[in-house]
């Protein structure tokens, strides 16, 4: 399947072969006359939303790995989500779709999406889950041709494409949890897995130095840059709370994708806060960041992919918290704090609720979690 190019890529996803001609993007039925508990089961994931999103993915992945050592493990993600996949060694095979933004999809994507069918028809999947809770992801697993399909039905859209598409629903109440124990539970109903459900992983193996770091000790990562406007907190709560940190003898890396925008306010950050402050200006992907918090005291940002890893590389997790529902996204089985407005106005129809969060808190469970013992 065709992907983007990145330095991030992990090394189990290959480039997409040729579109093939119209009349022969839907083979099969191929009859498989051995049986999964010979061969070992196929499993096909599909997760086609953010990249934060592709990593909750992985404790569920993990247990799977686990309960079933001899399965053939596939996913499928958005383009451009592939990378923080890296560190998942459950992970045997990765493909992409087109991206979420209707900017990033080309006329392209379709005959690549056909050519995706095709390849995944081939493996003839045993089980194909559908993680994303959408009608693309539905789609797909109907065309995959696997044996089974299922999904939950619980808390989303149940419309004819969901009925025809899946053959199997999970009718778990999920929405009260994490959306970790989401994917978890709605894989375990089909196929048992054992035990608790395992941390977010991001292999320290797979993790590659981040150079400018190199000599960095005792140091904490700010992440302010979002995508979404209604999850930015305020440039001065950031440069108190990097002041802050600063004054306790660390040194502060304020950690920045390669947006123009999320450069520029990174830069202004490295020079209001002073000490020596680092700026990875864009230039470090996943690996090079989960290299990064895997070393740091601690980790504090917005409700974000970034976030998300530093809870799967152990780091302890100050999230600040505006329209997010904190029990389905809090950082997961790691030492975190979630801060929220005062008043606690964390639905996503307060889109200012964010600004209220107030730096004071902030710093106060910064101060907690540096004080207790790791």
């Amino acid at each position: 399947m065709w992907r983007q190019e990145s330095k991030d890529s992990p090394p189990f996803a290959t480039p997409n072969a040729a579109p093939p001609s119209a009349a022969a993007w839907l083979p099969g039925p191929f009859p498989d006359t051995v049986p999964p508990e010979t061969r070992g089961m196929r499993l096909l994931f599909i997760k086609l939303r953010h990249i934060g999103d592709a990593l909750i993915l992985t404790p569920t992945l993990t247990a799977v790995r686990a309960a079933y050592p001899t399965a053939e493990i596939w996913v499928v993600v958005r383009r451009g989500s592939e990378g923080i996949l890296a560190g998942c060694t459950a992970i045997d095979q990765i493909r992409t779709t087109a991206p979420p933004e209707r900017s990033g999809r080309g006329w392209r994507d379709f005959t690549r999406g056909l050519a995706l069918v095709r390849e995944l028809r081939e493996r003839r999947f045993d089980w194909a889950f559908e993680l994303s809770d959408g009608d693309r992801g539905r789609l797909l697993a109907r065309l995959s041709g696997a044996r089974q399909t299922a999904a939950t039905s619980v808390n989303v859209p149940m419309n004819t494409l969901a009925r025809w598409a899946i053959r199997r629903f999970d009718t778990h109440d999920w929405t009260p949890g994490h959306r970790v124990e989401k994917d978890h539970h709605t894989v375990s109903a089909f196929l048992p897995l054992g035990g608790e459900v395992p941390p977010m992983t991001f292999d320290p193996a797979r993790r590659l130095p981040w150079g400018p770091g190199s000599s960095l000790t005792q140091f904490a990562v700010l992440h302010p840059g979002t995508r979404w406007r209604r999850k930015r907190w305020p440039a001065e709560g950031w440069i108190s709370v990097g002041r802050a940190l600063a004054g306790r003898g660390l040194q502060v890396v304020v950690s920045s994708g390669p947006d123009p925008e999320e450069r520029a306010g990174a830069a202004a950050l490295v020079a209001a806060i002073g000490n020596g402050t680092l700026s990875t200006d864009g230039q470090a992907g996943w690996t090079q960041l989960g290299w990064l918090l895997g070393r740091a005291r601690l980790f504090v940002g917005v409700d974000t992919a970034a976030m998300h890893l530093a809870a799967a590389c152990g780091c302890p997790v100050v999230g600040i918290f505006g329209p997010s529902v904190v029990s389905q996204w809090r950082p997961w089985r790691v030492p975190h704090q979630v801060i929220t407005p005062p008043e606690g106005t964390t639905a996503e129809n307060d889109p200012e609720g964010i600004r209220r969060v107030r730096a004071t808190d902030v710093l106060e469970a910064c101060s907690r979690l540096l004080d207790s013992p790791r």
